[in-house]
């Protein structure tokens, strides 16, 4: 179904394209279409429950005497590994989510979850809750800014790399800055 979706989607637009449609281009009724989701959006951001568990378990995982950074940094590598080989599958989503106001929305809340995530590991493991709140934050900041350079076409690294280098990045420009 999300195949399906993503192809009609991209043909004819989010907002043209109804239930009956995906439902049918997947070769099944609409009736089992909202048995596995409440609406058509939903389908471009299922897992992503599973991807938040991913993020917050390689946090966890990492010994308690690494950095803050470096937890975080886990958690990235482990979704960048899960997302890497559907690259084509993310590129279509996100050009599909930047041309709705309602999709970049969802996506927004999909980010707040990520970092309240996070922000919950990383008191776990000690942090404070301000420092965990700003860590989560702007944790999430520096993955969906790597993620956007990862989808866009011209790019050829990939999405761990681009994590690495806005992370470096990051560092740079928090050692550059007074407090």
């Amino acid at each position: 179904m999300q195949e399906a979706a993503l192809e009609l989607y991209a043909e004819q637009g989010f907002a043209e394209t109804s239930v009956a449609e995906v439902a049918e281009r997947a070769g099944l009724t609409e009736r089992t279409f909202f048995r596995y989701f409440p609406d058509k959006r939903e389908v471009l951001f299922d897992g992503e429950g599973h991807f938040r568990e991913l993020l917050v378990g390689a946090v966890s995982e990492v010994p308690a005497s690494a950095t803050p950074m470096e937890a975080i940094k886990a958690g990235f590598d482990a979704l960048a590994a899960e997302l890497q080989p559907i690259r084509d599958r993310a590129r279509k989503r996100s050009r599909i989510i930047a041309a709705y106001p309602e999709l970049q929305e969802r996506e927004l809340v999909k980010l707040a979850s990520w970092s309240a995530a996070f922000e919950d590991a990383l008191r776990g493991r000690g942090l404070t809750e301000s420092a965990a709140k700003v860590a989560g934050e702007v944790a999430v900041a520096v993955f969906h800014a790597a993620f956007q350079l990862w989808t866009d076409d011209g790019r050829k690294k990939d999405l761990a790399e681009l994590v690495s280098e806005a992370l470096v990045d990051l560092r740079a420009l928090v050692e550059s800055t007074p407090a």
